[in-house]
């Protein structure tokens, strides 16, 4: 609730932000049109809503943000977050003279706060104040621009309309910006003029020189009393780690080497960065993106407490199992717990989004296929490095794209081998008949492709193809990058078996009797055989079929 409040404050200081810039553009046309575009700024935020709104955002954003600081327990920010740190930090200098000077001074001295009171303060004053004015929105508007990327990145929409966000992003401040500066260039110009500056200061009703003065004080003590908040959200921080460790004391255990104790209160995200443990986490910690999943065990896991709405609804996204939480979201109590992060650090906004819920790992009946090119070493042999490389890409591709279009997921390539899944979220039924339909298409892409290069091979490709159904373990593995889904155990073993047997067989392809029933496909008019599979008891019964273009009329 606290983030979103955060950010909707964000957002309303955004928009007065936009309108404020739009307005400045007009300073392209005249001063007169500028002043003449005022009047329906004021409309928006010079009334008692607008009002209210506006500097209710201005306040709670400022104290939000100091709660986030002080709700931090490692300041390891990456090289964007401590921009926008920076940014928001300088915001306050910058920009309490210009809002005391204005909307302030207006109300207690009744200074008519316009384009030719502000404008005519920058010419009669140094470049310092110069500089200041115009750097103003260089700052706020950066800092904007950062916190709205990092809420917008993981929405599905983001990369389709940031061309047109990022076009926005600089038409507006640059309008705005150059606006404002034509604008100053003609007043500095009117000043030219005996007695102009004077007759504008009296027209904006200037107050005497006591009270200006008095602005100034006031600008001075609000920027105290923001570095004094400041300094203070920060020194509260260690007196908050004393009095948390009174309750008690949290251990995670990461791998066999590395481990954290951290007092209560801590989230487990939080206490990875403080143990300097790297640790996915493309939102920052809001617990919007899920890359910071971990699954959890040890003697205390029952102590959690259960997940909130929105971690639920994120956790539900991505298809996690009971023992998964998201990082960011959960904040042990004393305890003992093993963690084992299910991303790796340096996870994009890319894996923030499963498709697959069998990714954390679980059993599932799925078809699985096996193919090869036979005797591809002799068709190699005496071949340049770059055309057996062409070669094997156009070979990979088009079984690749047979695959695909039969609804399986490619798997890996092995060497000039290939092994594709069907079945990761259809039932095993259409998994089977999809696995026997991917092996009549590579057979069509296999002739079609030694047709297209019949001018380059002395003897056409010929491969083997194996097929087999039955119960697997499917899930994320590997390490870092070389991390994908895939699926173990027999019945993977048993498809490259039967892989193998085409040799044997002199058959394209080889399925099990298994996979066939499941498919509900009669083969009755090819060769059965009853095989046996190394390292598996009993014999397999399983069907030749010598071209597996020959399953075309089949259903």
């Amino acid at each position: 609730m606290i983030g979103r409040l955060r950010l909707w404050s964000g957002y309303v200081l955004f928009f007065y932000v936009v309108t404020h810039l739009l307005n400045h553009t007009l300073g392209l046309i005249s001063l007169r049109v500028l002043e003449a575009g005022r009047h329906w700024f004021v409309a928006i935020w010079h009334n008692p809503i607008g009002q209210t709104v506006l500097y209710g955002a201005l306040l709670g954003h400022f104290v939000l943000a100091l709660w986030s600081l002080y709700r931090r327990r490692a300041l390891r920010l990456s090289g964007w977050e401590w921009a926008q740190w920076l940014l928001g930090i300088s915001i306050i200098p910058l920009g309490t003279l210009h809002v005391v000077g204005t909307r302030l001074a207006h109300e207690l001295y009744d200074i008519e706060s316009g384009y030719p009171w502000v404008l005519g303060s920058l010419v009669a004053g140094d470049w310092w104040g110069i500089a200041r004015q115009f750097s103003l929105p260089v700052v706020v508007w950066l800092h904007a621009c950062i916190g709205l990327h990092f809420a917008w990145r993981l929405r599905p929409w983001y990369r389709t309309w940031l061309p047109v966000l990022y076009a926005f992003a600089l038409l507006v401040p640059v309008g705005g910006i150059v606006g404002a500066a034509i604008a100053l260039r003609d007043v500095a110009d009117l000043a030219q003029q005996p007695g102009f500056l004077a007759n504008l200061f009296a027209r904006a009703n200037l107050p005497p020189p006591a009270d200006i003065d008095n602005l100034y004080v006031i600008s001075r003590n609000l920027q105290i009393g923001a570095l004094v908040l400041l300094i203070g959200a920060l020194g509260a921080r260690p007196l908050r780690d004393l009095w948390e460790r009174r309750a008690g004391v949290v251990r995670l255990d990461y791998d066999e080497r590395r481990s954290a104790a951290q007092p209560t209160g801590l989230t487990i995200l939080e206490m990875s960065r403080v143990a300097g443990i790297p640790h996915a986490s493309v939102c920052g910690g809001r617990g919007r993106c899920s890359t910071c999943r971990v699954r959890i065990g040890g003697q205390d896991r029952g102590k959690l407490p259960p997940p909130s709405a929105e971690e639920q609804k994120v956790l539900a996204r991505v298809g996690a199992p009971d023992n998964v939480r998201l990082a960011c979201q959960v904040r042990p109590p004393p305890g003992h717990y093993r963690v084992t992060p299910l991303l790796p650090p340096a996870a994009g906004p890319v894996e923030a989004y499963r498709r697959q819920p069998q990714a954390h790992g679980g059993e599932r009946y799925v078809a699985v296929l096996f193919a090869d090119i036979r005797g591809f070493t002799s068709i190699s042999e005496g071949k340049l490095p770059y055309d057996v490389v062409f070669l094997l890409n156009r070979y990979f591709r088009a079984t690749g794209q047979a695959i695909e279009a039969a609804g399986g997921r490619l798997d890996k390539f092995i060497g000039d081998g290939v092994m594709a899944i069907f079945g990761l979220t259809n039932p095993p039924e259409m998994a089977c008949r999809q696995a026997l339909d991917a092996a009549r298409r590579m057979a069509a892409a296999l002739a079609d492709l030694n047709e297209a290069l019949s001018g380059d091979l002395e003897q056409p490709l010929r491969i083997g193809i194996g097929l087999h159904a039955g119960p697997t373990i499917v899930g994320e593995m590997g390490h870092g990058p070389a991390t994908h889904l895939t699926a173990i155990g027999d019945t993977v073993n048993i498809a490259s078996r039967l892989e193998s047997l085409t040799k044997e067989l002199s058959a394209e392809l080889v399925v099990s009797q298994e996979l066939l029933n499941r498919a509900g496909t009669d083969l009755t008019d090819h060769p059965s055989h009853d095989v046996e599979i190394r390292g598996r008891q009993g014999r397999l019964a399983v069907r030749a079929i010598a071209r597996a273009s020959e399953l075309t009329a089949m259903s």
